[in-house]
């Protein structure tokens, strides 16, 4: 049986690196009708434009109802083109579950890869933590944490610059 454009480039893409994974989301509301345009909204306007994935496509179940919230639930199939775009899907988004699909049996990845991952999740870490107190401090310690958190990212911006600079390890 001969292998089909999207099989063609689903092997293309795990062969240099990519992933590809089924995640899993639920949503619940009280309103029925909003769910399933949510979880639309969450795939076209969201997950496809994430800088990395290749494609993205699935279902989204009828919503059930139970003690008077509606409940359903997505199953994606997503090709990633790195495992860092996984990582930062799964903070950003928070599934229920991810499944790797392939690679089936073992991922490698190179230093720099790790390195991107890691910088990445410190990223979003600080994200986070920046929402989080800018809706709980005060307009004087906002503006001191606010100064902190550009430090910050300016030595984050030196340091990846940096890595431009850094000899290849291949070890």
């Amino acid at each position: 049986m001969a292998k089909n454009d999207v099989e063609i480039l689903t092997d293309e893409k795990i062969a240099k690196g990519g992933v590809l994974a089924k995640i899993y989301f639920d949503m619940q509301s009280k309103n029925k009708d909003e769910l399933q345009p949510l979880l639309v909204d969450l795939v076209n306007q969201r997950l496809l434009k994430e800088k990395g994935v290749v494609y993205c496509h699935g279902s989204i179940e009828e919503p059930i109802e139970r003690d008077g919230i509606y409940i359903t639930s997505a199953i994606l199939n997503v090709l990633v083109e790195h495992p860092s775009v996984l990582i930062g899907i799964a903070f950003r988004y928070s599934p229920a579950g991810v499944e790797i699909l392939k690679p089936t049996k073992s991922l490698t990845l190179q230093t720099a890869e790790l390195q991107a991952i890691l910088m990445d999740l410190s990223q979003i870490s600080l994200d986070y933590s920046k929402y989080i107190l800018e809706k709980v401090l005060k307009p004087e310690d906002m503006a001191n944490m606010k100064a902190q958190l550009d430090a910050r990212a300016e030595l984050g911006k030196k340091l990846i610059d940096r890595k431009g600079d850094m000899p290849e390890n291949n070890e």
